[in-house]
């Protein structure tokens, strides 16, 4: 399978026959490019995270948490919140793992709970960790990094921070990699192939943001 980044917290994820696209969004000071998939998984229903306008072709959008057959794939929805008081701020998040016949990516989408031992063991050991590390609405850096370290997915991939063109009030990518470290770090890649995952194994993968027609 195949992962392409098209900015803040939507991800392109291609297997077989069928793609994949997790959050789509508009409105953060530069927009997501119009892309055509067969899947649709949306964190929650907030702006930056549900622009299906931009999204064709759709056979089923999955918001809430449970367990999905699409595709070849099984799609499961962990119930989480956006923030650290039970949702009293910014209500609930939906953390989705993609199974891909025993390759396995965990997307968190706007998670902002404290961390947690127990609450990393919800999400497993996936393949490809996709994490919120800008802060404000998520968790910030710090606590990604602690969630990297304890959850150790082969490659994790940061989202959800402020790029030049981005207008919300969260942290650069910058601010993340100081925290892990800049020798744990490469990339930037366009695509990520599982089939190539040695070549990352153990580190925190920059994704460049890409144009998808």
């Amino acid at each position: 399978m195949k992962i392409e980044y098209l900015g803040h917290s939507c991800f392109f994820m291609t297997s077989g026959k069928c793609s994949y696209l997790t959050d789509p969004f508009s409105g953060i000071g530069y927009e997501m490019s119009p892309v055509a998939a067969d899947y649709v998984t949306m964190s929650h229903d907030h702006f930056d995270h549900n622009y299906l306008k931009g999204v064709r072709g759709a056979k089923k959008v999955f918001i809430r948490a449970g367990e999905y057959n699409a595709g070849d794939v099984l799609i499961k929805g962990i119930p989480c919140w956006h923030d650290d008081v039970c949702g009293a701020k910014r209500g609930a998040d939906v953390a989705f793992t993609y199974d891909f016949g025993g390759f396995t990516v965990c997307h968190m989408g706007d998670f902002g709970e404290k961390f947690s031992a127990k609450r990393a063991a919800d999400f497993g050991r996936p393949d490809v960790l996709l994490i919120p590390v800008g802060g404000t609405y998520t968790i910030d850096a710090k606590t990604a990094a602690e969630y990297v370290r304890t959850m150790n997915p082969k490659v994790a991939i940061p989202m959800h921070y402020r790029t030049e063109s981005c207008v919300l009030d969260i942290s650069p990518l910058e601010d993340f990699i100081r925290v892990v470290g800049r020798e744990n770090v490469c990339g930037p890649v366009s695509c990520f192939d599982s089939e190539k995952i040695s070549q990352y194994e153990g580190k925190i993968l920059i994704m460049e943001v890409l144009t998808h027609e």
